[in-house]
């Protein structure tokens, strides 16, 4: 989504496109590999979890930048809207789905799918990883 997002509503040749999109990717990538790292060390599993999570504190920085350098409010964490875009992210994995809302949505809706959805610090499997 993040790549579509960008070269939806962000300049090709912007710097923040390059920085969003391998975000992205590193946190998909890092969170795959410890998933397999599991099995043979809990401590790399660790270190490439808490890689992914900083991959995607960054590119939640950028979304939130997004937001405010363009006037727009972040939802507040009681919104009705934020509660509505978090089930859908937790009752969809297909990105099929994700895709329609991109293509029909303003880019701060958007901005603030992307947002809710890389607040890593609320996914239980980064919460698994930070507990001792």
């Amino acid at each position: 989504m993040t790549y579509y997002f960008c070269t939806i509503f962000l300049k090709r040749a912007d710097r923040t496109t390059d920085q969003m999109v391998q975000a992205a990717r590193s946190g998909k990538q890092n969170i795959v590999e410890g998933s397999a790292a599991s099995a043979t060390s809990g401590e790399m599993e660790i270190k490439l979890i808490n890689v992914a999570k900083a991959s995607l504190q960054e590119l939640l920085m950028d979304y939130e930048d997004f937001l405010r350098t363009r006037g727009h409010r972040q939802w507040e964490d009681d919104s009705v809207k934020l509660a509505a875009m978090r089930r859908l992210g937790r009752n969809h994995n297909d990105s099929a789905f994700f895709m329609q809302m991109v293509k029909n949505k303003a880019a701060r809706n958007h901005c603030q799918h992307g947002h809710c959805t890389h607040q890593t610090e609320r996914r239980p499997a980064f919460q698994a990883a930070q507990s001792p």
